[in-house]
C-alpha cells in the first residue's frame, strides 16, 4: 500500500457512509472554508452535479464539499444532505443580507457541492442507494484522520474488469494517497468502479480485472481484445471510477481545472481501458492555498497523476472480496 490520504492537505476532511443493506455508500471531502475547484470528464456515460459552476467562466469561485457516490443517478440525491449539513454549519456563499417585509435583514448561505456517482446497482438491492440522509451522514463522520480504503463509502458496491460481465469481474473500492515536495502537498480521493484492469503501472501487471474461465487468473482485457476475445454484450453505462485530486498549493480556477485533466493521466497509467464509453470517469481538483505558495502546475500536474495512480491501487488492494455476486477481491487470489 502506498503511504499518505488527501487528509494530509490541512483544512480538508473525508467522511464515509456505508449502506449496512447493501454494498453502497458515499463519500464527502469537506473543505467549509471554501477551495478553488475544477473538473474534467473523460468518461462517456457520466452522471455528475453542479460541474458546469467549475468551468472558469462561470462567475463562483469556490467550492464547500465534493461528494462522490454509489447508486448511479439516484446517488446525486446524497448531496442534498451534504448541503444540508453545511447549511446547518453555516457555510456556504454569502447571498444578502436580506430583508423583506421590513424584517430584520439576515444573511443566507448557500453551499456549493459538485458531486459524480458510479454504478453498483447490481450489488445487491438496486432499489437501496445512497440519499439526502447518507450525504449527511457522511458529513457527521468526517475527521481530517486518514480515511478508511476498499469496501466503504463510494467504493463499497464498486467492482473493475467488467468489459466480460460482472461473472467475471473483481471487487473494487475506494483509495487514497498523498506526496509533498518541499512546501507543497498533493493528494488524491479515487472510487474504482472501472469497465478495465486495473493494473501496476511498475510492472504491467494485472493487480485486480477480468478473470479468465478458471475464476482465478487475470484475463488481461487488453491482450484479450488484441487478440480477438470480445464481449458478448457491450455494456452502457454500468461503471465509472470518480476521483478527487487536492493541493494545498494556490491555483485558479482555470489552473485547478487543468490540474483535474492532468490528473487523468494517473487513471490512464493504472487502468486499461479506461475512459470508454461505458465509464463516466470524472476527476475533480481541489486547491486550498494554504501553503501560501503558488507552486508549478507542470509539477503539481505530475505528482497528481501519480498519487491518482497510487489510490486506485490502494483501492483494489484494501479491498474485499464479495459472497454475492461472487466478487473476489486482489488478495483473495494473490494478486495484491
Amino acid at each position: 500500500m502506498f503511504p499518505g490520504a488527501i487528509t494530509d492537505i490541512a483544512g480538508l476532511s473525508v467522511g464515509h457512509f456505508t449502506d449496512p443493506r447493501r454494498p453502497t455508500g458515499c463519500t464527502v471531502l469537506l473543505c467549509p472554508q471554501g477551495a478553488v475547484a475544477g473538473v474534467d470528464v473523460r468518461g462517456a456515460a457520466p452522471g455528475t452535479r453542479e460541474t458546469d459552476l467549475l468551468h472558469p467562466l462561470a462567475t463562483l469561485e469556490q467550492v464547500h464539499a465534493i461528494l462522490l457516490t454509489g447508486g448511479s443517478a439516484f446517488g446525486l440525491d446524497a448531496a442534498t444532505g451534504v448541503m444540508r449539513w453545511l447549511d446547518e454549519h453555516g457555510h456556504g456563499v454569502q447571498v444578502g443580507p436580506v430583508s423583506r417585509d421590513g424584517s430584520p435583514s439576515r444573511v443566507i448561505r448557500v453551499p456549493i457541492v459538485p458531486a459524480a456517482v458510479l454504478f453498483d446497482l447490481w450489488v445487491g438491492d438496486a432499489r437501496i442507494r445512497p440519499d439526502a440522509a447518507a450525504g449527511f451522514a457522511a458529513c457527521e463522520a468526517a475527521s481530517t484522520a486518514h480515511p478508511a480504503q476498499g469496501n466503504v463509502g463510494a467504493g463499497a458496491g464498486a467492482s473493475v474488469g467488467k468489459l466480460f460481465g460482472i461473472g467475471r469481474a473483481m471487487k473494487g473500492g475506494i483509495g487514497t494517497a498523498s506526496l509533498k515536495v518541499g512546501a507543497i502537498t498533493v493528494g488524491a480521493l479515487v472510487a474504482v468502479n472501472a469497465i478495465g484492469d486495473v493494473v501496476d503501472p511498475a510492472t504491467g501487471r494485472v493487480v485486480a480485472g477480468a478473470r479468465a474461465d478458471d475464476g482465478r487468473t487475470p484475463l488481461d482485457t487488453l491482450a484479450a481484445i488484441i487478440d480477438g476475445q470480445l464481449p458478448a454484450h457491450l455494456m452502457a453505462g454500468m461503471a465509472t471510477t470518480i476521483g478527487i485530486v487536492a493541493t494545498d498549493a494556490q491555483l485558479t480556477k482555470a489552473q485547478a481545472n487543468k490540474l483535474a485533466s492532468m490528473a487523468h493521466d494517473g487513471l490512464s497509467r493504472s487502468i486499461n481501458p479506461v475512459h470508454t464509453a461505458g465509464d463516466g470517469d470524472a476527476l475533480f481538483a481541489v486547491a486550498t492555498g494554504g501553503s501560501g505558495k503558488p507552486g508549478h502546475l507542470t509539477v503539481l500536474g505530475a505528482l497528481a497523476a501519480e498519487v491518482t495512480a497510487r489510490a486506485v491501487l490502494n483501492a483494489v488492494r484494501a479491498a474485499h472480496g464479495l459472497a454475492d455476486p461472487p466478487l473476489p477481491c486482489a488478495r483473495d487470489l494473490g494478486l495484491a
